[in-house]
């Protein structure tokens, strides 16, 4: 059943169980595509700069939406189970990692204007749901490695038995027991392109 309109509502209602970090010094990361229009409404409602935390999903080759792992810049994340659950070989893997790679690079590029400095802020990382965790769990570490004093990991919606590593804080309002992909949970799941990642983006940015 979905719980959602669309992920700026979502965005909102994260903004409200959020509302402990209007007004400091942290800023709102989203993860592309989709996080972003969640942290913009979470960054627009407490008053914080947005950024983008970049990551790719290293997908199951024949199932690309299950994860067994993701990278960000500096970071290699793999999940042991869900690779021998999915039976992927190294070479498959390899092959995956070489594709995500250059998407990775590629994104990294074209939001560059808006690479916050974490270094001693607080890193609130908005994603739009989480899945298996692969993604939410290389870009907090991501940030970590970029100095942030504190890892803030906040979605709308998660399974939940699934508790996360690496952060200091988690806020998820929904936590639900019968999960089997984000898109449930959203009347309006439509896949975020570029231009409205960019748009969303360049209203934060501020006057020259």
């Amino acid at each position: 059943m979905a719980i959602f309109a669309d992920r700026a509502h979502a965005g909102r209602e994260l903004a409200a169980v959020l509302a402990p970090w209007r007004g400091t010094e942290a800023v709102v990361l989203g993860i592309p595509r989709g996080g972003v229009v969640v942290a913009a409404e979470v960054a627009r409602e407490l008053a914080l700069p947005l950024g983008v935390a970049v990551v790719r999903k290293l997908g199951a080759p024949r199932h690309e939406e299950y994860a067994v792992g993701a990278i960000a810049e500096g970071v290699r994340y793999v999940d042991p189970e869900a690779l021998h659950h999915s039976r992927v070989t190294p070479e498959q893997l390899a092959s995956v990692e070489d594709a995500e790679r250059a998407e990775l690079q590629r994104r990294t590029a074209l939001f560059e204007q808006t690479h916050l400095d974490v270094e001693g802020h607080t890193a609130i990382i908005v994603d739009d749901g989480v899945a298996t965790g692969a993604t939410a769990t290389a870009a907090c570490r991501a940030q970590r490695a970029r100095g942030a004093a504190q890892i803030v990991l906040a979605v709308p919606v998660a399974p939940s038995s699934w508790v996360p590593a690496d952060v200091d804080e988690y806020v998820c309002p929904h936590r639900e027991p019968d999960f089997w992909a984000v898109g449930q949970f959203y009347d309006d799941f439509t896949q975020t392109r570029d231009e409205e990642v960019a748009r969303l983006l360049a209203r934060d940015l501020p006057d020259e």
